[in-house]
Formats: C-alpha cells, sequence, structure tokens
C-alpha cells in the first residue's frame, strides 16, 4: 500500500465534518452529495474484502426504493451474498474515519482479518439510473485503483444482477455466464421450457403490464424483452423516460399506500405489477370489477410458490424438507393458511433480508419473502443435485417430468438474492401451468386487515425486543400493556420494534375489521408514546 498515493486521492473524496453514516441491512443510503467520501473508501474495503477471501465481489452503488435525491452503496460477497457482519463493522470505521486515520483503520481490518496486501484482488461494479451514480461510481473506482485492486465496471444493472454476476464468477461459472447475456439466456430458456408445458401454451397471448418505478427495471426488462417467448407481452409504464425515479410508483409507493402507481391505466381484471428502484422487489395487484384495489404483496406471493413447488415434491416422490421463512410483518392469513392448510412449516426471524436468507439455507428447499415483495427460493446443493439427477435418469414418466419442472424453476431463480425480475418470471409461469387468474390467486386466502403506524421517540435504543421482534422485553411493563390491548379484539396481534435507520418506534397491528386493526394500532402506539419517551404531541386517531 502507498500511504502517499491514499493521501493524495483520499484528499480528493474529503468527508463532511460531523457526519456519521451506519452500514444497516441496506449499505449506506443518504443524500448523494454527502457520499463521494464512502464511495470512495467502499472501493478500498471492497479490495480488503476480496484479498481476505480471495474472490471476486461486488460494489452496488443504489439507494433502492429511496427517492432520486438519495444514492447508497452496498457490498457484495462471492456467492452474491451480502457483506459479512464483521465487515459491515468495518465498512462502518471505515466511512467514518478521519482523513488521518485512514492509513492505520486499513492496516487494524488487514490485521484483524488476516488480509494478506501481496494478493490479487477483483470487484464488480454496478450502478442504477440515479443522475449521480456514474460520478459516485467513478469515485469507487478510484479506491480500488488506490490499493492496486482490479475491477470489471459492468455500469447499469439491477442489484440482482450484480448479485448474480458474482456469484457466477466465483463458481466458475457453475451458476451461469458471467455476463448479462448469460442472465438473460439462463433465466429466459429455464422461463421458456416452463410456458411450454402450459395448458394453453400457444393458444393465447399472456399480458402484464409492469410499473418499472423510473429505474433500473425498465432499460434491463427492454434488454431481455427479445428472449421471451412470444406468447408473453410484457408492457411497460414508468420507464424513466420522463418523471422522476420512484416517485408515485414503484412497489414500495403500492405496497405502503395500497393504491396503483401513477402513469399505468388498469382496466378490470388486468394482472400489473410493481418493481422497485433497483429491481429487488415485486408486488402484484389487480382492479376487480366494481374498480376495487387489490394488492398481492409478498406473503401471497411466498404461498403461490409453495403450493407449487409442494405439488411438485409430493410428484417427485423425495423426502426433501421445505419450509416458508417470514418475519412479524408476514400476515397472519398467510402464516395460517400456510401451516393449517398448505402444512408447510412456517419460521419466523427478525427483519431484515440476511436473518430470512440465512435461516432459508437451513431446508432443502427454502421459501422467503418479505412482506413488501422482496424474496427468493433457495435449494440445498444436495436437493438440487437430486432433482437434476431425477430429470436426467428417473424412469418413471409421471416423477421425471416433474423434476424436469423443478429444474427449471432452479434456474429461473435467481437464488442470490430477491430478483424482480426472476420472481415475475416464476410467477407468470406458475399461474400460466396452474391455469390460474389472478383474482383466483389472490382468493388463496383473506389477508387480515392491518395497520402501521410509527411514533417519534427521544432514543429508539428504550426498545428492545425478543421472539424474532414479536415480544417486547424494555421498557418494562410495555409488553404486557400490549398484551391487554391485543385481548380485546378478534383474530389481533401488534407489536413494537425500533427502527433501525431514525428514532422512530414501528408499530404492526392486524385484527378481523379494519376499524379493529386501526384502533388497536392507535392504543399500542400510545402505551409507546408513554412508556418509552415519545417526542412532540401525542399520536392521534
Amino acid at each position: 500500500m502507498d500511504p502517499e498515493a491514499l493521501k493524495k486521492y483520499s484528499a480528493l473524496h474529503p468527508k463532511p465534518a460531523g457526519l456519521t453514516l451506519q452500514y444497516g441491512t441496506a449499505g449506506f443510503r443518504t443524500k448523494a452529495e454527502q457520499l463521494d467520501h464512502v464511495m470512495f473508501r467502499m472501493g478500498l474495503l471492497a479490495v480488503l474484502r476480496s484479498r481476505a477471501v480471495v474472490s471476486t465481489v461486488g460494489v452496488m452503488v443504489t439507494a433502492s426504493h429511496n427517492p432520486e435525491e438519495d444514492n447508497g452503496v452496498k457490498l457484495v460477497d462471492p456467492l452474491g451474498e451480502m457483506l459479512h457482519p464483521t465487515w459491515e463493522e468495518y465498512a462502518t470505521q471505515l466511512a467514518n474515519a478521519e482523513e488521518q486515520e485512514l492509513q492505520k483503520i486499513i492496516t487494524e481490518i488487514c490485521q484483524k482479518a488476516a488480509v494478506n496486501q501481496q494478493k490479487d484482488a477483483s470487484v464488480f461494479i454496478g450502478r442504477d439510473t440515479r443522475p449521480s451514480s456514474k460520478k459516485l461510481s467513478q469515485s469507487v473506482i478510484d479506491g480500488i485503483s488506490v490499493l492496486g485492486g482490479q475491477y470489471h465496471d459492468y455500469g447499469l444493472v439491477t442489484t440482482p444482477q450484480l448479485h448474480y454476476l458474482v456469484c457466477c464468477q466465483n463458481t466458475q461459472e457453475q451458476y451461469g455466464k458471467a455476463t448479462l447475456e448469460g442472465y438473460y439466456e439462463k433465466l429466459s430458456k429455464a422461463f421458456t421450457e416452463l410456458i411450454k408445458q402450459s395448458p394453453s401454451s400457444g393458444e393465447s397471448q399472456r399480458h402484464l403490464k409492469i410499473d418499472c418505478a423510473n429505474g433500473i427495471g425498465a432499460l434491463k426488462l427492454s434488454e431481455m424483452e427479445p428472449y421471451f417467448p412470444k406468447e408473453v407481452l410484457i408492457h411497460l409504464y414508468n420507464d424513466g423516460t420522463k418523471e422522476k425515479l420512484n416517485h408515485l410508483c414503484g412497489a414500495d409507493f403500492v405496497k405502503v399506500h395500497q393504491k396503483p402507481p401513477r402513469g399505468l391505466d388498469m382496466k378490470p381484471n388486468e394482472r400489473c405489477c410493481s418493481f422497485d428502484g433497483d429491481a429487488d422487489r415485486i408486488v402484484y395487484y389487480y382492479k376487480d370489477a366494481t374498480g376495487h384495489f387489490h394488492l398481492i404483496d409478498g406473503d401471497k406471493i411466498a404461498t403461490l410458490i409453495s403450493i407449487f413447488l409442494k405439488e411438485l415434491l409430493a410428484k417427485v416422490g423425495q423426502t426433501l424438507k421445505m419450509a416458508v421463512v417470514q418475519t412479524a410483518y408476514a400476515n397472519g392469513s398467510s402464516t395460517r393458511y400456510l401451516e393449517e392448510t398448505l402444512k408447510v412449516p412456517v419460521h419466523c426471524v427478525k427483519t431484515g433480508v440476511k436473518h430470512l436468507h440465512h435461516k432459508a439455507q437451513e431446508f432443502d428447499v427454502g421459501v422467503y419473502f418479505e412482506a413488501n415483495g422482496h424474496g427468493t427460493v433457495l435449494f440445498s446443493k444436495a436437493a438440487e443435485a437430486k432433482i437434476r439427477q431425477l430429470a436426467k435418469e428417473e424412469k418413471d414418466d409421471e416423477k421425471r417430468k416433474a423434476a424436469k419442472v423443478l429444474e427449471n424453476m432452479i434456474d429461473v431463480i435467481n437464488q442470490t438474492i430477491g430478483d424482480a425480475v426472476s420472481d415475475m418470471l416464476v410467477i407468470e409461469a406458475i399461474l400460466a401451468l396452474k391455469g390460474l387468474t389472478v383474482q383466483q390467486w389472490d382468493a388463496i386466502y383473506a389477508d387480515l386487515p392491518s395497520r402501521l403506524l410509527k411514533v417519534q421517540v427521544a432514543d429508539r435504543r428504550v426498545i428492545d425486543t425478543a421472539d424474532a421482534e414479536r415480544r417486547a422485553v424494555t421498557p418494562p411493563g410495555l409488553q404486557e400493556r400490549i398484551d391487554v390491548l391485543v385481548k380485546k379484539y378478534n383474530l389481533s396481534r401488534a407489536f413494537v420494534r425500533p427502527s433501525g435507520t431514525e428514532d422512530v418506534v414501528r408499530i404492526y397491528a392486524e385484527a378481523d375489521t379494519q376499524e379493529n386493526a386501526d384502533a388497536l394500532a392507535h392504543e399500542v402506539s400510545l402505551a409507546v408514546y408513554h412508556l418509552a419517551r415519545g417526542k412532540g404531541a401525542p399520536p392521534q386517531p
């Protein structure tokens, strides 16, 4: 490491005085103009991480569903997973270090993580369509270059595409070809094979309207469209040519506001879906004949996929263990349906994709989705090998056919991370193969009415939780109060948890009617306000 070069380059990417940032589930995220030094330093960290694991790592410049003015950065580990928690701490230390401490902190990280500075380093870089992303990814490149790392800049890609590319590179392309063409070919080939099996294959065209959140999803879907079978017709809206990224559109907007995005005209019973800004989340929705809006969120996506996979696993006749992983935000009706009707084990974990992903790895087939539409399916190495073997060698026609469908499902799914493009193809294939309309899918179970609220507090750390965030341990008396309130309503539950990013406490309540869910959420928010030192005026109903 050349201390002079580090000093010189670091001065070109100065840290604003008094700014401290925390690397969380979403990496770093804040206003774009405050991120130049962070990007440079994440270039440095990526080189150290690559040398530590002797593999290629990724750096993605994006702020996902945040407003266009924001930006952010996430590091991608060798198999396309999120950055290791120990390294999240190193990222935070490095981002917040004063200029004169940089050299020292890099040396400390190298000692703690046994980084051999002589090793080669290789970093893949990707970015979203924000106006600030190009310049910020150049700052990442500066950081990589100072420490003598090699890089490949893929330019504009969805977040899941970068995860896929990193995974392909480090599996010697066993997972797929480490190019965008490789991604398009792998997914579309498996999807085309699946669609061929559908009852109405070749007869009717399948139309889908897609809100691309004015983001990267539109660009990449346009590139991928020529690879799709001709019976699938996608119509892109909010493609980024006219409006601002994520403004009144995208998966997050639709989920939070429970209404269609701007710029997409819905006719009754048409299938529509929304991606978020970096295309790692998806939600579906439609309007019924009376004009009423129906949202199909991550819970219902997980349920559809679970029904389909369970049927196939039964046909194949293997004792493969399947489970669904949810967070406390999953609608109670979905949990009940999965456990009681479908008889699939459900596990609840703390909020945050890394917790879901980690838990899903414990099963032969692990389906995980957050209610917000971020999720995927993981197959264990042994399960995947078994399925591929059966698809090739099984003598029984029925079993072999089912194994073949499973094999194509494995190939259309992006197992590295939730991927809106991949999840969309999975859903479209299942609906076609099962001959389901969007209304029939929606009718699998009825969601319990719910309400999300937040209460501002002086310090969010006064709330501590247990049992996958479903129970409050501190402050004293809060959980007892919630228990009393919940007893007042039918089919009800409520929980509170501190936000990961700001001094607010998030409240979730559900009950048999919307009125009761709203009342319960309000009463719980008052309890939080009084027992957890709320700020400002008490919450109003």
